[in-house]
């Protein structure tokens, strides 16, 4: 038994001196508080020099100009575009766009059928269209994707003709 209270005669007294070591000193001055250690720099720094037109003579150096004439890249010189290419370009673009425009004129008169209302088509009687045995909404998907289809081809040939040098404004 004497062997374990010596033990604990130990670790009370470590116990103690380490709480001791860990309280502040009265005699020891108090670390100085964030507020004025943040204050100090910023009256070290120098303000930012800003220059304006009437004070950049005083300006030492060379002085670097945004918009200044000999960094300006020059414009490149186009080369004039084939008008037969242009017309080529717009008379497909017109084609496509023709059968954009009958598709919706479809997907309309299929939407109408559906909900039971008269026909777009200027007359009632339609003696070349025969009957369909896909329901309505497969015909509808099929004319979307159809028109996704046309669409695509559009901007590819856009893109093909912005790459050649042709204005979108030349293409109407």
């Amino acid at each position: 038994m004497p062997r374990s209270l010596s033990l604990a005669m130990i670790l009370t007294l470590f116990g103690a001196f380490s709480a001791a070591a860990q309280s502040p000193d009265s005699n020891a001055p108090a670390p100085p508080s964030p507020s004025q250690d943040s204050s100090t720099p910023s009256e070290t720094k120098k303000p930012k020099k800003v220059w304006t037109n009437e004070n950049i003579s005083g300006a030492s150096g060379t002085v670097s100009v945004v918009g200044d004439a000999k960094n300006k890249p020059r414009p490149e010189l186009s080369q004039p575009v084939d008008a037969q290419y242009v017309a080529s370009v717009r008379k497909q673009l017109d084609k496509l766009q023709a059968q954009i425009a009958d598709i919706d004129k479809q997907l309309v008169d299929l939407k109408n059928f559906s909900e039971g209302k008269p026909s777009t088509s200027t007359s009632g009687m339609k003696l070349n269209k025969s009957y369909e045995r896909e329901p309505i909404e497969v015909q509808m998907r099929a004319l979307r994707d159809k028109k996704k289809d046309l669409e695509s081809k559009v901007d590819a040939l856009l893109d093909e003709a912005r790459k050649k040098g042709v204005e979108s404004s030349q293409l109407r």
